[in-house]
């Protein structure tokens, strides 16, 4: 694998700033929507404040950064990708999806509030995302044609084609071996779809060129395939006190995996090869993008 220098304590630092910006944000994001009725707004933010590690709404901060913007500027961009992100996981852990009582060692939404208002959560927090992504067209200097087309390329990854279609493709393959094409195509969807809106919405919003918004599809593609095969690793070696979800779901529940398919050595040498391709998506871009391969290179070794 072609390396690059990986300082994890510097990267460490780096991130845990980051996570508590996007942190700050998020509350302040919050604040404009919540009201009456409370209950269903004290369910929206026990699923958005679950100690989430804020990779999407980061994304969307560091593209922006890349187009030689303002990060601050998309801020309710990245907001709205992470309350995407939050309904997801409400919806998936419901009874009729994974059925999960534990999310990052909490009781799930369902849990807590029961069936029909973590339904009613998950709902509230996908609307309440295009609504903050509206907003962003009243910031100074971001063009209306932008945050139309950032709306779009978010609406299209969480949508049918996107995000849902790779949970349809995962719910229906349930018990079933699967081949590594369908695997693929699954977590492209299910995972890697909302990384890619989420790095190039920034990038559109702030105008970045066509050819340049293609090296960061290429490196969200690459991204979130290795993001998902370290996860499935993680689900045969990870700590399920660092996880914070129970080890061996996969297994238990019959899930066809990259471990499952090609052995933990091979899915590791996948993973490493995307992560490669990462790195090189990026080669036309200087020091304003060396967060994002450190990033990358985080994914290999990073244990939750």
């Amino acid at each position: 694998m072609k390396r690059i220098a990986f300082n994890e304590n510097l990267f460490q630092q780096m991130f845990k700033e980051k996570q508590s910006y996007v942190e700050r944000c998020l509350h302040d994001s919050f604040a404009r929507i919540k009201g009456y009725p409370p209950i269903i707004h004290e369910a929206m933010h026990y699923a958005l404040f679950n100690g989430g590690k804020r990779i999407r709404p980061i994304l969307v901060l560091e593209g922006a950064r890349l187009a030689g913007g303002k990060p601050e500027d998309v801020v309710l961009t990245a907001c709205a990708v992470e309350m995407i992100h939050c309904y997801s996981l409400v919806h998936d852990d419901l009874p009729a999806m994974d059925n999960d009582d534990f999310r990052r060692g909490k009781p799930t939404c369902h849990k807590v509030y029961g069936d029909a208002v973590a339904i009613l959560t998950g709902d509230a927090l996908l609307t309440a995302a295009f609504e903050l992504m509206a907003c962003n067209a009243e910031v100074p200097g971001i063009m209306p044609q932008n945050v139309a087309r950032a709306i779009a390329e978010v609406a299209e990854a969480a949508g049918s084609r996107g995000m849902i279609g790779g949970q349809v493709i995962d719910l229906g393959t349930e018990g079933k071996k699967i081949d590594y094409a369908t695997l693929k195509t699954m977590h492209r969807l299910k995972t890697g779809e909302l990384f890619k809106a989420s790095l190039k919405a920034g990038a559109i919003l702030q105008g970045m060129p066509e050819d340049k918004l293609q090296c960061l599809e290429d490196y969200a593609y690459n991204f979130g395939l290795a993001f998902q095969i370290t996860d499935d690793i993680l689900d045969v070696k990870g700590d399920q006190n660092i996880t914070g979800k129970p080890i061996g779901s996969d297994e238990k529940n019959r899930r066809t995996t990259y471990v499952s398919l090609f052995g933990i050595e091979k899915a590791w040498d996948m993973a490493e090869e995307r992560i490669e391709e990462c790195i090189d998506s990026l080669r036309d871009f200087g020091e304003e993008a060396e967060f994002l391969r450190q990033l990358a290179c985080f994914v290999l070794y990073r244990n939750y």
